[in-house]
């Protein structure tokens, strides 16, 4: 996944691509329960929606030229498996500014499973399941990143009335296997009553039925679920909610899944700022995953968010020569995603956000619609989650963000340094950013160097430190510049730009390899790593 950009869609919010998969008609006779078109009390202006909008496969088969454009090499979806065919009557009530509130909700979102090993109604098309989604997306050359669940199923318990839609689990030939029964947690009884074996006696997010990872029915069961759907062409997994189970059960799940596909890619989300926690999950003993780079996304924010920090807040995020990830080069950089509220920045913020995903170290995640800015700052509940539709995509294609990310997508796209090269700062601090990124693997060899400037004026660069002798060439602007030993590269950025000096050469500057040598060789920490202070 190293090469790759990966651009994330909450499939029913994309574009609905085959109106006859809606299922407009499902629980419609019953205002409380219908699942399609539910908008979200006190938010309607902002068009935001707690059932079913239509998003589907056809229409991400449909508009994959539209994200190839952009540079994007994986699309990111949201879990495929099978949800309620009603909306959730228990909980607290769905309502702007709500946050893990369920009530009147359905699950649009994939992640209240019901039965794992069959596909969700709402995405398939005639001639086109989940296998068939996958076959057309690698003929474009596109990678599936799947978006997992072990952690829980549905609201399970708090409704009026035990509901036939949640609080169950069905097997791949159809036979129920859980039932929470519309009981607290605390009321089950997992040795008394088999149907309650599946669950945890503990609450866990809001209504959710919280899997027992201790039964290893439950483990069975989501490893056999799971390798069917790769089996059927996923590429990647992004799992969700990873740390409310045990690392015991993660390194379980994944030496078994990657038994049935070797070096499979997964990472996860751990919603935490703290990187010694989140990074706990990158461990091999763990499981061995990726994961969401939070702790650089509170940054990202600063930086390119309306409190438009310098580029030292970012710095000491990325811990290029200690600390405590596995391997800080396959982390997964973001700025905001379905979970949070999304950037709220001005165009340029954006532009500027994309330079330095697209640039610096980890695999760049592009939440849907961030393109245009689409619903900049909406929360949950607040249009986080709008519909984005052939509309939006029109829309996009003239916007000067999508130009921007295209432009810089494309060169990482070329460059095997903004891939997977190392990275070496040279300055980060206030709107302007310079760094290395090397690569040296047999015989290929690049040497970048990137020139980031988040200000509202054209700045000068003048590079000497660790600065290669060479023909460097601009990889945006064009042209070449010839720099002698000792000499040094001067270069004007203008305003929220980016450019890239790019030499295909291996590394013979004493003070380059030097300098690389403890980004190479760096070690896993053992212990709990405390942060450097920020320059």
């Amino acid at each position: 996944m190293a090469s790759d950009a990966v651009y994330f869609v909450v499939t029913d919010r994309f574009v609905n691509g085959d109106p006859g998969n809606d299922q407009r008609d499902q629980a419609a006779g019953d205002p409380a329960l219908r699942t399609f078109d539910r908008p979200t009390p006190g938010a309607r202006a902002e068009g935001d929606n707690v059932g079913y909008l239509g998003g589907d496969f056809k229409g991400i088969v449909d508009h994959l030229d539209y994200i190839r454009e952009m540079g994007f090499s994986a699309v990111w979806i949201t879990p495929i498996v099978d949800n309620p065919d009603e909306a959730f009557t228990g909980g607290k009530r769905a309502q702007k500014g709500g946050f893990w509130t369920d009530g009147g909700k359905t699950g649009y979102h994939g992640y209240w499973g019901v039965n794992f090993y069959k596909l969700d109604e709402h995405l398939p098309s005639p001639g086109l399941d989940f296998a068939g989604f996958t076959r057309a997306l690698h003929a474009r050359d596109v990678k599936v990143v799947l978006d997992i669940v072990a952690n829980h199923g549905t609201p399970s318990y708090s409704a009026p009335t035990d509901r036939p839609a949640y609080g169950k689990v069905f097997d791949a030939a159809g036979n129920k296997v859980a039932d929470h029964q519309n009981l607290r947690p605390e009321q089950l009884d997992p040795a008394g009553n088999p149907m309650h074996a599946f669950f945890n006696t503990k609450p866990g997010l809001a209504e959710l039925s919280d899997f027992n990872e201790s039964n290893p029915a439950v483990m069975d069961y989501m490893v056999g679920a799971y390798a069917q759907w790769v089996g059927q062409g996923a590429d990647a997994l992004r799992i969700d909610t990873i740390p409310w189970l045990p690392h015991s059960f993660w390194s379980e799940f994944t030496r078994r899944i990657r038994a049935e596909k070797p070096g499979m890619f997964m990472f996860a989300e751990a919603f935490d700022f703290d990187p010694n926690k989140i990074a706990e999950h990158t461990q091999a003993a763990n499981g061995g995953v990726s994961v969401l780079d939070f702790p650089l996304k509170e940054g990202l924010a600063k930086a390119f968010g309306n409190e438009a920090a310098g580029f030292e807040e970012l710095a000491g995020r990325l811990y290029l020569d200690a600390g405590p990830y596995a391997n800080p080069y396959e982390l997964m950089t973001f700025y905001d995603n379905h979970d949070m509220p999304r950037l709220d920045a001005d165009d340029a913020g954006f532009i500027d956000a994309h330079n330095w995903l697209f640039t610096a170290r980890g695999i760049p995640v592009i939440y849907y619609g961030s393109e245009m800015a689409f619903m900049r700052g909406a929360a949950e509940h607040a249009g986080n989650r709008n519909y984005f539709g052939a509309e939006g995509i029109a829309q996009a294609r003239a916007h000067p963000i999508r130009a921007a990310l295209a432009r810089i997508a494309k060169v990482r796209q070329a460059s095997p340094a903004l891939q997977r090269g190392l990275q070496l700062n040279v300055v980060m601090r206030g709107q302007r950013a310079a760094f290395y990124r090397v690569y040296q693997r047999g015989d290929e060899h690049q040497i970048a160097l990137v020139l980031l400037n988040k200000g509202d004026q054209p700045v000068n660069f003048d590079v000497r430190e660790h600065l290669q002798a060479g023909r460097w060439t601009a990889a945006i602007g064009g042209g070449a510049v010839d720099v002698p030993a000792g000499g040094a590269l001067k270069a004007t950025v203008p305003a929220h730009g980016v450019e890239v000096y790019l030499l295909d050469a291996p590394v013979t500057d004493p003070s380059l390899k030097a300098a690389l040598e403890p980004l190479r060789n760096r070690r896993v920490a053992a212990v709990p790593y405390a942060p450097p202070k920020q320059p």
